[in-house]
Formats: structure tokens, C-alpha cells, sequence
């Protein structure tokens, strides 16, 4: 399995290759994108990529938990956390491509 991490430079550029436009305007376009899912997500909708998957901010309580090492309780403070859950489509993908590689 290949650890090769996509950055925002990647994606540039592949959008630069296969599209068309100038570098320039590939990196503008890619910050765009990831702009109106970041503000979305700051407002509290939920994002759905057809073919992809969905992201989502979850609301979570105030809860009790344990430090591990000492055993001593203490409070979790409310949250919002960020859930992505693919779609099928991708989650088929992922595992054809993987039984490919074997």
C-alpha cells in the first residue's frame, strides 16, 4: 500500500492537467471548493458529494470520561465534531481497486 499523502498542490494539478486551466486558476478553483465546504460546514450544513460521501457536524454533550492512566474521571466539554461517511459508490471503488492490487 502506497503512504503517499494528496495535498492541495496535487489536486492543482490534476485539475491543471486535466481540465485545462492555468495553474493559477487550478489552485484558485481547488481553494473555492474547499472554501464553500469549510464555510458550509462552519454553518452547521451538511455536505454531500454525489459518488463520494457526505460530511456532516455533529453536536456532542458534555460527558464524564476516564484518564486512562490515573483512572481519574474528567469532564468532556461539548463539541462539534466533523463525520465523513462515504458513499457506496466510493466505498466500491476502494475495495475493487484493492482486490486488484492483490
Amino acid at each position: 500500500m502506497n503512504n503517499q499523502t494528496i495535498t492541495r498542490a496535487d489536486l492543482s494539478q490534476a485539475v491543471y492537467e486535466q481540465v485545462g486551466l492555468s495553474r493559477n486558476e487550478s489552485a484558485d478553483l481547488v481553494e473555492t471548493v474547499l472554501a464553500e465546504i469549510c464555510k458550509a460546514l462552519q454553518k452547521g450544513e451538511m455536505v454531500k458529494i454525489s459518488s463520494f460521501g457526505t460530511f456532516q457536524v455533529r453536536s456532542k454533550r458534555q460527558r464524564i470520561g476516564r484518564n486512562p492512566k490515573t483512572g481519574e474521571e474528567v469532564p468532556i466539554l461539548p463539541r462539534r465534531v466533523l463525520t465523513f461517511r462515504a458513499s457506496n459508490v466510493l466505498k466500491e471503488r476502494i475495495n475493487n481497486e484493492k482486490h486488484a492490487e492483490d
